[in-house]
């Protein structure tokens, strides 16, 4: 990990950091909630000793990113975020063309609006846990998401101050480690009227160092920044009207927990297996579904998922 280089590069009106490790075919790694460069730690390492240039920047408002009005939620749409990665992209490697993009969680989201509004940017694409989800002109994501009731944790962050006045009342390191270590396919739920029992045992796969790097970080920041994402869902459909039925036509692969909560959404299956996935994706090449994983697959299971990862970019 000494080994790795770290960078404050001006991208989009920010100053991003970004960790960097290896020489070679560029491979971006984006990281999603709550999350940090740092979430690709066992991926940098394995993609770099096999010729990579293994690149994964902090995200506009976490860690030692700095720049994003976190008061402001329409500065956190998805036409910014690709915007960074699109100016990353264009100070690191203005000569290289397309490049590798690697995504999770939010990451995944990004990721995939970073192919569809720019393919000429990405030689191929991995996805973890988080499908695409194409644009329904007949309802807005947000709608979706308040059937499922108040607490439901999409709904319970959208309120400015709400759920980060709970996380600071129960601690940085009990919140993190209790997302971390979530392991419930079921509805991610905060209820409104009490306060959660976050001592949980912390995750096998995360040791306490590690815990503690994002601890570090997240006690430096506070949650908004990451929270702000969940609040400019509704703009991101609003915004994203015109590409309504557009298809991502870039070679992915895309993996995901068996217990991931975001494979346990409603209608999430079979969409994935069932042709709608493949239709809106088309050179979708694989789908790669992990047993005994949940959400943070590229942690819990970092061998499997840098094989899956290095098989599939070697091919190009």
């Amino acid at each position: 990990m000494e080994k790795i280089e770290h960078k404050i590069i001006p991208v989009n009106g920010l100053k991003m950091h970004v960790a960097e490790l290896g020489e070679g075919p560029l491979v971006l790694f984006v990281h999603g909630f709550p999350e940090l460069w740092y979430s690709w730690r066992h991926q940098m390492l394995y993609m770099a000793a096999r010729g990579f240039r293994a690149v994964a920047p902090d995200m506009r408002g976490y860690g030692d990113t700095t720049g994003a009005p976190l008061d402001d939620p329409s500065m956190f749409t998805i036409p910014h975020l690709v915007g960074d990665l699109v100016s990353l992209l264009d100070a690191i490697a203005p000569n290289e063309g397309k490049v590798f993009i690697v995504g999770h969680d939010w990451g995944a989201y990004i990721a995939w609006h970073l192919c569809l509004y720019r393919p000429d940017k990405v030689k191929a694409l991995v996805n973890m846990s988080v499908a695409y989800i194409p644009r329904d002109p007949r309802m807005n994501l947000m709608e979706l998401f308040r059937m499922m009731g108040d607490d439901h944790y999409v709904i319970r962050f959208q309120e400015a101050g709400d759920i980060e006045a709970e996380f600071a009342s129960v601690g940085v390191k009990e919140v993190v480690k209790y997302i971390l270590s979530y392991r419930n396919p079921g509805p991610f739920l905060f209820p409104k009227d009490k306060i959660l029992d976050y001592n949980t045992e912390r995750a096998p796969w995360l040791s306490e160092d590690e815990l503690l790097y994002y601890v570090s970080k997240f006690e430096q920041t506070g949650f908004t920044g990451g929270v702000n994402y969940y609040r400019a869902i509704g703009m991101n459909w609003k915004l994203n009207a015109p590409w309504t039925g557009a298809r991502v036509h870039v070679p992915a692969k895309f993996i995901v927990g068996e217990l991931d909560l975001a494979y346990h959404m409603p209608g999430t299956k079979d969409y994935i297996h069932g042709g709608g996935f493949k239709s809106d994706v088309p050179l979708l090449q694989e789908t790669v579904v992990i047993e005994g994983a949940a959400h943070f697959v590229n942690q819990e299971r970092p061998d499997e998922i840098n094989e899956h990862i290095y098989t599939f970019l070697k091919q190009f």
